[in-house]
């Protein structure tokens, strides 16, 4: 794998500046921010809770804090200025990102599939997810990648080195979690849904060399730029513009189903469709893995409402009602047997290392933790499914 890519932005002195300052603000936020919020709710708010300490409860009791408001206010508007900070790059790069993606999109093994029929779902065209300008879909010339390269980039600016180099720890840690845990199991085809650019879908292959490796997603400049990506790592992936909702591939024809940060974006009643379609196309013995943030009935007052400001402000509108799931419930709805439901925290493979991690993966890690699902060193995945 390389770290470095052709299809990354090229910054100069002052867009490394703003990029760097973007960081850092969002660093402070999420640190002292936060720091702060949370002492002014031990000492001034907790107390005060007598009767129900829900996560919509508590957000109604913060919004009047200078805490609150402080945190909230910087964390907006560092959310803004991180795209702004992109925008002068991508701007004069634009044509020839787009140009060396549809160069480099000949070449190699994989496949990108589009279909020019699939109408983008409301949830994706009509929100600007995550505050992100054009959201993911959005085409400004024929073969566009520019909203994957945005989001790539936004992720390597504001996760602070995280998720690794490759920006991938979530697939990579999963992948490697598969493979310790299912150690005779030996996949075929995996599928990635809801995979963006793919950067936890890469991890899969690596993982499984031998398997044959799917992501899905309903944007094509994220598609376009996962799939030259890809193959300009060498590695083969097949990427297929399809709506999760309604796959179209054969009954019992994947080995894992898997997605990452994917289903806490889509509308609550759709989520019981994904999950059946999961369970269709899984062959017997198969596994179905979501990683996303914890739900809120395993977490504090504190935490859930925490967790939940993404949900009121950062425009991700069906993210408290997925995290208000009861999943084991959810998933055995879905047609996966009661007692084969599964949820781990699984530690970060890029924070740890090979034998720090297996020794980690042993343990029982608890759910409530302030590393789990959060921009903190030693960050954690949670991780749930079933299997079939």
């Amino acid at each position: 794998m390389i770290k470095t890519s052709s299809l990354s932005l090229k910054f100069d002195l002052e867009g490394r500046a703003r990029a760097s300052f973007v960081r850092e603000l969002r660093r402070y936020v999420l640190d002292t921010g936060t720091r702060s919020m949370r002492n002014d709710f031990l000492t001034h708010v907790e107390p005060g809770l007598r009767g129900s300490r829900t996560p919509r409860a508590v957000h109604e009791s913060m919004r009047s804090r200078d805490s609150f408001r402080f945190y909230s206010a910087l964390r907006t508007t560092s959310q803004d200025l991180l795209y702004q900070s992109i925008r002068p790059e991508l701007e004069r790069q634009a044509e020839l990102l787009n140009r060396f993606a549809k160069k480099t999109a000949t070449r190699g093994a994989g496949s990108l599939r589009l279909d020019p029929a699939l109408v983008v779902p409301r949830s994706v065209s009509a929100v600007d997810i995550h505050l992100m300008p054009g959201s993911y879909h959005t085409e400004y010339a024929p073969d566009d990648v520019t909203m994957g390269c945005v989001y790539d980039e936004r992720l390597r600016i504001s996760t602070f080195g995280l998720f690794g180099p490759d920006l991938d720890d979530i697939g990579r840690s999963v992948a490697k979690f598969v493979a310790s845990r299912f150690t005779s199991f030996a996949p075929a085809r995996i599928l990635d849904l809801g995979c963006t650019v793919g950067h936890n879908t890469l991890p899969w292959k690596e993982a499984f060399p031998e398997a044959e490796v799917y992501g899905i997603d309903v944007s094509p400049p994220c598609l376009r730029y996962g799939h030259a990506r890809a193959r300009e790592r060498g590695v083969a992936i097949h990427f297929e513009q399809m709506n999760a909702c309604s796959l179209r591939y054969p009954d019992e024809s994947f080995d894992v189903v898997f997605s990452s940060m994917f289903l806490h974006e889509i509308p609550k009643k759709e989520v019981p469709l994904i999950l059946r379609e999961a369970f269709r196309v899984l062959r017997p013995g198969g596994l179905m893995l979501h990683m996303e943030l914890p739900p809120a009935n395993e977490l504090s007052p504190w935490d859930s409402f925490y967790l939940d400001w993404d949900g009121h402000y950062n425009n991700e509108p069906f993210y408290r009602s997925f995290r208000a799931l009861d999943l084991k419930t959810t998933v055995t709805d879905a047609g996966f047997a009661r007692g084969r439901y599964f949820q781990h925290v699984i530690p970060s493979w890029h924070a740890l290392g090979s034998k720090r991690w297996r020794k980690e993966l042993d343990r029982d890690l608890p759910v409530n933790d302030e590393r789990t699902g959060r921009l903190k060193t030693g960050i954690r995945w949670f991780v749930f499914g079933a299997k079939k």
